[in-house]
């Protein structure tokens, strides 16, 4: 076939009528198929034309909804976006600007930073320098900010960080200098490291920073900083010495050697030696040498941790001019714990597994408000994280546990597994929760890494308490209570009602652990001389722990009863009555119990340095007498008040069990399925405890 050339292609064929005319009506000549007319094309077209939104520019995002990954949307005539206006952030452009000029200047793109000529980063380098100098911390923790995505691309560029005004020497940040830094995975940005860099007297600054006072200032500031001494007014006229860095540092210490005094007696989760060692409170301090090499740095989220227990406890002058000036409450007390709890979010504490991350979740837990019913609150949320961390690393294994070399590190992570399996059982009988923890999920059998025995030099506190037997018979209590709330966590518990066997099991494991523990690890009958600290508080606890476990068997009846089997016969009936009975007996004794702990307890001064251990006992102890017009609520009272001194919240469940002691009085107790075995007229002036009012004075003192 012959391919003829383009210019000697023969002409197409002239139209025939009918095609012509099929062309002129846009139509084709195929039947049943009509298409619009060339005027309704053009008039749908210009309706679609204007129905249509306006074209969206491109890049037009601010850094904050950029580093959000989220749509940034401005009305016309607004300065910010809605999401920087509903934040209270400042809805800047600096990527924005920089990516701009350096496409205007035509500059070849380099694989980090941006370019060289840019004038918009010779101008912002040496003030952002200097804003994140001094605060590295606020730009992501008020702001949520992406480091990656607004700040590292201007500070990478080899040449930027070489301006003559700018406080970075040799491409070393002021900040990383003794710094401490993450060990991230390879799950998570190069940049995230960075983020995170920072010194202990940067940390300080930051959470000794005036309240409200990272939110209100802008991130980037191109003038001097302004002073943050009014903003130091609610935290009491000696707040503003905090401006001061080596007051900042003295402080610090302070609350560190309070930590260790008060708090890592009852949760000996550190090494006291070795973490001093490694707080470098003053700047340019060296880092200390641990055998040939040098020591890491301590975790911030840590180091904050510390320093918000030492502030629960302190008296120091500066905490109590904030409680006067707060009707005795620390403000900057508050603010420490929420600051350490962003600082552990921010740094992952709860998704990755390391050890310190355990020590900092298992502290976090019992330092916040132990109220359920507020949003900050216990909820089990840290405690839930602890024992994550603890299963991620294998610690539940009693193999992975020996291959542990170091002692000391063996000796934490032991206490840290039994301190989160005993909490989680109890816990959840006391909040009526499912254990995250079941028998078959650790093997386990040892308590401690010193099989030396007490006569050992300097024995710590966690080996003291194994030698007195106080883990073996916690352990053994805590399995009891992981039983019941598994059985009152069914729904069919709802509908029916406990098992009766099932409560006679668990009346007749508590009288065996009575009988075999109790003596050993409670309160003796007569309180010997010399008695320490330790001893005192470690013997009421578990005192107080065991006769809780009373009380709250009682409540469980008394809110969801027996499961009655059809038809019931007398002699069942009667069975049913006389483990109502007993339970009932035993929960009195043992708030009257708990009454007389927390009388001798706060008149020594304990309660107000406890670490939210026997508060749940005193409550529900108190609850429990106040029900039932007892008089004995008076001496929970008095201790809740007492440990409101470090928990806020003790206060009003003091007057909450004052207001239910008056109406008890007034109307007669008031119970539901376990009325039938309350007394009408109880004795007002009975009590169980052979620890005399008068007696104090053997269980020494708890001032510092």
């Amino acid at each position: 076939m012959e391919v003829l050339p383009l210019e000697r292609l023969p002409p197409p064929p002239p139209p025939t009528l009918s095609n012509q005319g099929a062309m002129n009506n846009n139509s084709f000549s195929q039947p049943g198929l009509v298409l619009p007319t060339q005027s309704i094309q053009n008039h749908l077209h210009e309706l679609a034309k204007s129905s249509l939104p306006p074209p969206r520019k491109q890049n037009i995002a601010c850094d904050a909804c950029r580093a959000r990954k989220v749509k940034c949307c401005k009305l016309p005539g607004q300065d910010k976006c809605q999401h920087c206006t509903s934040k209270n952030y400042p809805c800047t452009h600096y990527v924005q600007q920089a990516t701009s000029e350096k496409k205007r200047n035509g500059a070849a793109r380099r694989p980090r930073g941006i370019s060289t000529s840019s004038r918009y980063a010779r101008v912002l380098i040496p003030h952002l320098m200097v804003s994140l100098t001094r605060r590295p911390l606020e730009i992501y923790t008020h702001t949520h900010l992406s480091y990656s995505a607004v700040i590292l691309p201007l500070l990478l560029d080899p040449e930027h960080i070489q301006l003559s005004h700018s406080p970075v020497e040799n491409g070393v940040f002021p900040w990383s200098k003794s710094t401490w830094s993450i060990p991230w995975g390879p799950r998570f940005s190069g940049h995230a490291a960075h983020l995170f860099q920072t010194s202990t007297p940067n940390l300080l600054y930051h959470l000794f920073s005036p309240p409200d006072y990272g939110t209100l200032e802008p991130i980037f500031t191109f003038g001097p900083q302004k002073s943050r001494s009014s903003a130091y007014a609610a935290w009491g006229d000696m707040a503003i010495k905090l401006e001061d860095e080596a007051y900042r540092a003295e402080f610090a210490l302070d609350l560190v050697e309070v930590y260790f005094q008060i708090v890592h007696t009852r949760l000996p989760l550190l090494d006291p030696p070795q973490f001093r060692s490694r707080l470098n409170v003053h700047t340019g301090s060296p880092r200390h040498l641990l055998g040939n090499k040098q020591e890491d740095p301590l975790h911030p989220a840590l180091i904050a941790t510390v320093l918000a227990w030492g502030a629960k406890f302190s008296e120091h002058p500066l905490l109590v001019a904030d409680r006067n000036h707060n009707k005795g409450q620390s403000l900057l007390a508050k603010a420490l714990i929420d600051r350490c709890r962003e600082l552990a979010e921010s740094t992952k504490v709860h998704r990755i597994p390391q050890e310190d991350h355990v020590v900092i979740a298992l502290l976090i837990e019992p330092l916040q408000c132990q109220d359920p019913t507020v949003e900050p609150g216990y909820h089990g949320f840290w405690l839930g994280c602890a024992i994550r961390n603890l299963l991620g690393l294998g610690i539940n294994h009693k193999s992975t546990m020996i291959e542990i070399k170091d002692r000391d590190a063996r000796g934490r992570m032991i206490f840290a597994w039994w301190m989160a399996c005993l909490c989680d059982a109890f816990s959840a009988f006391y909040y009526r929760r499912k254990p995250i923890l079941d028998e078959d999920d650790y093997d386990i059998n040892f308590y401690t890494a010193a099989p030396d025995g007490p006569d050992s030099p300097n024995p710590s506190s966690r080996e003291q308490l194994e030698f007195l037997g106080y883990y073996a018979a916690a352990h053994e209590l805590a399995r009891i209570s992981r039983k019941i709330a598994r059985q009152l966590w069914q729904p069919q518990t709802d509908s029916y009602g406990l098992p009766l066997e099932a409560v006679e099991q668990y009346v007749n494991n508590l009288v065996s652990w009575r009988d075999e523990r109790l003596s050993k690890v409670g309160v003796p009958t007569s309180v010997q001389e010399g008695w320490d600290f330790l001893t005192a508080v470690s013997s009421c606890a578990s005192d107080a722990h065991y006769h809780i476990m009373w009380i709250l068997l009682f409540n469980a009846l008394d809110d969801h009863d027996i499961q009655e089997q059809e038809p019931t016969s007398p002699g069942e009936r009667s069975r049913h009555e006389t483990v109502k009975q007993k339970v009932f007996d035993e929960a009195l004794q043992a708030s009257l119990r708990v009454s007389s702990l927390a009388g001798v307890l706060s008149a020594n001064g304990y309660l107000k340095l406890d670490t939210a251990v026997m508060h749940v006992s005193i409550i529900r102890a108190g609850r429990f007498l106040a029900r039932l017009g007892r008089p004995e609520a008076q001496h929970c009272i008095d201790g809740l008040r007492q440990y409101s001194y470090a928990y806020e919240e003790t206060a009003d469940q003091a007057d909450e069990i004052e207001r239910i002691y008056k109406q008890a009085v007034t109307d007669g107790p008031s119970f539901q399925r376990m009325a039938s075995v309350i007394p009408r007229a109880s004795p007002r002036h009975h009590t169980h405890s052979h620890l005399k009012t008068n007696g104090h004075d053997h269980l020494g003192s708890g001032t510092r």
